[in-house]
């Protein structure tokens, strides 16, 4: 099942990202459920939100990756999403 995990960051909070960041992505790499990933941008290009696609059993284990996640343990997001999604175009 493809979850899409949609998360806005705190305002102000660049730092805590960027703070965070290796343990994201390590966690990204060990879990091994991300499909796609990347952040979101602001108009001035810094990262202010993530975009993942997670594919997991159901929602429940969507929800406990996004629990886990370091950034979410960093108090980084303001909200977060997850919608089961339909991959129509790509790989």
């Amino acid at each position: 099942m493809l979850i899409a995990l949609l998360a806005h960051d705190k305002p102000g909070a660049l730092q805590t990202r960027k703070d965070n960041r290796d343990a994201h992505l390590a966690y990204i790499d060990a879990t091994g459920v991300v499909n796609q990933a990347g952040p979101l941008l602001d108009e001035a290009g810094d990262m202010c939100g993530s975009l993942v696609i997670l594919d997991v059993e159901n929602m429940t284990a969507a929800e406990a990756w996004a629990e886990n996640d370091p950034y979410a343990k960093a108090g980084l997001f303001q909200s977060v999403s997850l919608t089961p999604w339909k991959r129509v175009i790509g790989g």
